[in-house]
């Protein structure tokens, strides 16, 4: 097929341009009719208060959503609150008030009956007794029940007969009690 240039020659039906309007005659079609609320409604008391009814509070807050207040700040450990340093006691002073206690009291008791202590009250009177013991050497106090040293006998023929004879270990058994 050959190629066949173009003319300049009007068609007989060439398409027709629609008669110009003035501009103040003209009726914009293509512009989008404004729907919803002017930008910044919800900030105009005017339009606030011409939306809400009468059952309605005239400040409300057109708003929608949650009005909880947000915390912004980071929430921060609260510094424990020192401790007051009571002043301290003298040695006579707690050496009194460990023999009050009546938990040292009891679990002596329950001691002298022959019971079983459990292992933290164990450990917990170990320690009471040793702070007794520790403030009485401060003091200078010394047991009243406080065992005397035993005889120290030197020859062996005494150790064993007093090993066979047994009487004086059922002695201070009985004493004991």
């Amino acid at each position: 097929m050959s190629r066949s240039k173009k003319t300049r020659k009007n068609n007989q039906n060439p398409p027709q341009l629609k008669t110009r309007t003035k501009k103040q005659e003209r009726v914009l079609s293509g512009k989008k009719q404004d729907s919803g609320n002017k930008s910044g409604s919800r900030h105009n008391e005017s339009m606030i208060q011409t939306h809400a009814s009468g059952n309605q509070q005239k400040n409300m807050d057109p708003r929608h959503g949650s009005k909880k207040p947000i915390q912004l700040e980071l929430k921060t450990e609260k510094p424990t609150p020192k401790k007051v340093k009571s002043p301290k006691l003298s040695d006579e002073d707690a050496l009194l008030k460990l023999e009050e206690d009546p938990r040292l009291n009891s679990l002596l008791d329950m001691l002298e009956e022959g019971k079983n202590l459990t292992a933290d009250d164990q450990k917990w009177l170990n320690q009471q007794l040793t702070k007794v013991e520790q403030l009485m050497d401060k003091l200078g106090i010394t047991d009243e029940e406080e065992m005397p040293a035993p005889k120290v006998k030197s020859t062996d023929d005494d150790l064993f007969d007093q090993f066979e004879s047994g009487a004086d270990l059922l002695k201070e058994y009985q004493q004991k009690d």
